[in-house]
C-alpha cells in the first residue's frame, strides 16, 4: 500500500470484515514519543451503540480501535474486530 495522509482518511466508513457498520473514523491516535499509530477514533454509528471492539472507548464515547486490526484502506476502512 502506498503513502496515505491522516486527513484523507478522516470521515471514512469503519466496517466489519462481516459487514458491520461501526461509524466514522474521527481521527488516528499515536504515540507521541515513537510516533507509532495506536487506534483508530470513531465516531459510532450510533450515540450509545456498542461494537465487538475489545478495547473500549474514549471519554467522549468514541470507539477505540487499534490499527493493527485494519485490515485494508480504500473507499473505506476494513477491520477485523476481535470479540469481546
Amino acid at each position: 500500500m502506498g503513502t496515505v495522509l491522516a486527513r484523507s482518511l478522516t470521515g471514512k466508513s469503519i466496517i466489519g470484515t462481516d459487514g458491520t457498520v461501526f461509524g466514522t473514523l474521527y481521527t488516528v491516535s499515536a504515540n507521541a514519543d515513537s510516533g507509532t499509530l495506536q487506534n483508530l477514533v470513531v465516531e459510532p454509528r450510533e450515540q450509545g451503540s456498542s461494537a465487538p471492539v475489545s478495547t473500549g472507548t474514549d471519554s467522549s464515547g468514541r470507539l477505540l480501535v487499534p490499527v493493527s486490526q485494519v485490515k485494508t484502506v480504500s473507499d473505506q476502512i476494513v477491520i477485523h474486530p476481535e470479540p469481546v
